[in-house]
């Protein structure tokens, strides 16, 4: 019988699978406490984080969100995760890879540090999960995904903005022009692209499907959840979750909160929902801790990610991941 680890699984555990026992306040934060490894060997999904802030357009700091999330999450890998009640690491084999590294000061190479960093785990077949960082970000995870999975992609976007303002200017580093720029290339297919929680104003919203803020609290989560899986269906999506969905009551921890955004219980159901959904890849942005209260935005964000990788579990038991 493998004896349990107790304290530090990120760097003891040999196993992909399984879970340590760990005092929540001590030891080494990795998401969930998953192995820290760059080996990419047998992996199902890897955990990454870009502490990128340079594209902002309001508050920096969201360049140390993918610390605060691992920190977060410490809590969620003491237990099962609810509502699912089962470990997630019993079944996928998930590592966190660490960083991306790039040159902050040459910020012309950031984009291709990116997408290299992104190619390099999807060569393995590995699935990515991905903390920024402001949400610049997606857009070179996209290149590579569409790269990965065939071009183009839909787009499952939870955000208080739509992101699609107009920006013509491919080297611009810019985190409210990303799906303008991937609706242009062809990266994404706005007609089977859902973005929800919007509440900021675009006088072009590009075609893409638009799940208001003020529409989700009207008609409700399972009116939600109906509207993206009509949208959707089988395409292959790629998810992204901006935290500043959320209202700022319960995510002030970002750089461009809007009042009038979902509650984190909105959220989490509508995620936990998504199990019918094809999802390449996923990723969570723009917590910003230096703007957080009792860290409620990096918990949120954690949840987030945790409830995203059980859905992966399920797909995969499913022999769909």
């Amino acid at each position: 019988m493998t004896a349990v680890i107790q304290g530090d699984g990120a760097i003891r555990r040999e196993s992909l699978y399984g879970s340590s026992i760990e005092n929540t306040y001590a030891g080494v934060l990795s998401f969930m406490r998953r192995n820290y490894t760059r080996d990419l060997d047998g992996v199902d999904v890897a955990i990454s984080g870009i502490p990128l802030d340079l594209a902002t357009t309001f508050r920096s700091g969201a360049r140390q969100g993918p610390a605060a999330v691992r920190a977060a999450s410490v809590q969620l890998a003491e237990l099962k995760p609810f509502p699912w009640g089962f470990d997630p690491f019993d079944d996928l084999a998930v590592i966190d890879y660490g960083d991306c590294w790039f040159d902050g000061h040459n910020p012309l190479t950031i984009k291709p540090s990116i997408i290299e960093h992104a190619r390099t785990i999807l060569a393995s077949n590995a699935k990515m999960l991905t903390f920024g960082g402001d949400h610049f970000v997606t857009y070179p995870l996209l290149i590579a995904h569409a790269e990965k999975y065939g071009k183009p992609l839909s787009l499952l976007h939870f955000d208080a903005h739509c992101d699609t303002w107009a920006d013509d200017n491919p080297d611009s580093l810019n985190h409210g022009t990303m799906f303008y720029k991937a609706v242009k290339d062809g990266l994404i297919d706005p007609k089977t692209s859902a973005q929800v929680g919007i509440r900021t104003w675009n006088d072009d919203f590009m075609g893409i499907n638009m799940l208001f803020a003020p529409w989700v609290h009207e008609h409700g989560v399972e009116a939600a959840i109906g509207r993206i899986k009509q949208t959707i269906g089988d395409n292959p999506v790629y998810l992204t979750f901006d935290i500043d969905c959320l209202d700022p009551a319960f995510a002030p921890g970002t750089g461009t909160p809007v009042p009038g955004g979902l509650t984190t219980a909105q959220a989490l159901a509508i995620v936990r929902g998504l199990g019918d959904l094809n999802i390449v890849g996923a990723d969570v942005v723009e917590v910003a801790p230096s703007y957080d209260q009792s860290e409620v935005t990096a918990l949120a964000a954690a949840h987030i990610a945790c409830d995203i990788l059980c859905l992966m579990r399920n797909r995969k038991l499913a022999g769909k991941l």
